[in-house]
């Protein structure tokens, strides 16, 4: 019986394979990229009414292959190349024909990636063509996720894509010397998606859609480099963070911090493979930042309150990760757990040198706090205040004026609260 709708997860996880068949035989991303797209539109039409083919990957690389053909013979000007497209299926086609079995399918969703990641794009843009190359979204999808016109998020790929071809850039491996930084790069563009999803930057406190897709994505990335440590950390770090995600909001969709989150609520599996992916990570060899961060994130996740973290344990690595990536983040970061260590005072003297955070609500919110604690409740209120009208998300600016109004009310946080 033919299915009522095209499950979404399977073009999402055709998408990539595809698509890395396709270019890899072109060369041309741009243009691979776009009968792919048509070849997923004609799946969506198709498929209900006949039936999803018992090869759906090689369904989809035969309509891709028609619709490129298609589009380079309407070109008069590039006739000459029709016969460079034809794609023989006993090259790394076959691979997505047979289902995508054999080294090629794995090999080409990591070129994806690294084509995605190119270093000429920047940040937004690389996200965004990754959602669309490896993730199978539409433009519209994509534009919600980041809640801006499709029609923008539309211009946004396409410059993406002429910024790749101004390049040079083509669908191949990057050169053995250049291999590293690529990677890092894509771990990089997985790991703000993920950032973008978990809090939104307006509407809402997150987008668990968007942030889900970045954990797909750093499963195939795993998946199709296993022996890369730091891919495994990026995704346990990821799983260790969402499985707090139902715990994260109440009832009325309102902000709850960490320490006072119903632990009940987090999703044991995912902390489970998490610790699975950090462990198995750590013992390849020596630590890498997203490896340390996991560790943060899995020291967070353990205890059955927030009075039992491990803070002193936080503290050190985040004193490690700061001399592996120093950042006016990870440093503002250590001043929190130095504030729980060595309490509040010393958690301030970090501040004092984070100028350069001065314009970030999350500045601003951990000074509050930590003021808070030294009992300096006029300035706390001020920098709760401060912290609120420099945040574009909803819950976040709901969550911090609340906090503004309790001390306003005289309502403060017993001393020695996180």
């Amino acid at each position: 019986m033919p299915p009522a709708e095209v499950p979404e997860y399977l073009l999402r996880e055709l998408a990539p394979r595809v698509l890395g068949a396709l270019a890899r035989c072109c060369g041309d991303f741009t243009a691979a990229e776009d009968a792919v797209q048509e070849a997923l539109l004609a799946a969506v039409q198709a498929w209900p009414m006949s039936g999803i083919p018992a090869n759906p990957a090689g369904w989809l690389v035969r309509v891709a292959q028609r619709r490129l053909i298609d589009e380079i013979r309407s070109d008069a000007s590039r006739r000459d190349r029709e016969t460079a497209v034809v794609v023989d299926p006993s090259s790394s086609g076959g691979a997505a024909e047979r289902g995508g079995s054999g080294p090629c399918a794995g090999d080409d969703t990591v070129e994806l990636l690294m084509l995605c990641a190119h270093p000429c794009l920047n940040p937004a843009a690389a996200i965004a063509l990754t959602l669309r190359a490896v993730g199978g979204l539409t433009t519209a999808q994509i534009a919600a996720a980041f809640l801006v016109p499709e029609r923008t998020m539309g211009q946004r790929i396409s410059r993406a894509k002429q910024r790749i071809r101004a390049a040079g850039a083509r669908f191949e491996p990057p050169e053995p010397q250049d291999r590293p930084q690529r990677m890092h790069s894509v771990l990089s563009v997985v790991y703000l998606m993920f950032n973008e999803g978990y809090v939104s930057r307006s509407c809402g406190l997150d987008q668990p859609d968007l942030a889900a897709e970045a954990i797909r994505i750093a499963r195939l990335l795993v998946n199709s480099a296993p022996a890369d440590p730091e891919a495994a950390g990026l995704l346990a770090l990821l799983l260790l963070t969402h499985a707090r995600r139902p715990a994260r909001t109440d009832h009325a969709g309102r902000l709850v911090p960490l320490d006072e989150q119903d632990r009940r609520l987090w999703d044991a599996e995912l902390i489970a493979e998490g610790r699975r992916l950090l462990l198995a990570a750590l013992g390849a060899g020596a630590a890498g930042p997203y490896q340390v961060q996991a560790a943060i994130a899995a020291l967070h996740d353990e205890g059955s309150a927030a009075e039992e973290t491990d803070w002193p344990q936080v503290a050190a690595l985040y004193t490690l990760l700061e001399r592996m990536t120093p950042s006016p983040m990870v440093t503002l970061n250590r001043a929190v757990a130095v504030g729980m260590v060595a309490g509040p005072q010393a958690g301030l003297k970090l501040l004092d040198g984070l100028k350069s955070l001065a314009d970030h609500h999350r500045f601003h919110a951990v000074r509050a706090h930590l003021l808070e604690r030294l009992g300096r409740l006029s300035e706390a209120r001020a920098a709760f205040e401060l912290s609120a009208g420099l945040t574009a998300n909803t819950a976040e600016r709901y969550y911090l004026a609340t906090q503004a109004a309790r001390l306003t009310n005289g309502e403060a946080a017993p001393p020695g609260s996180g």
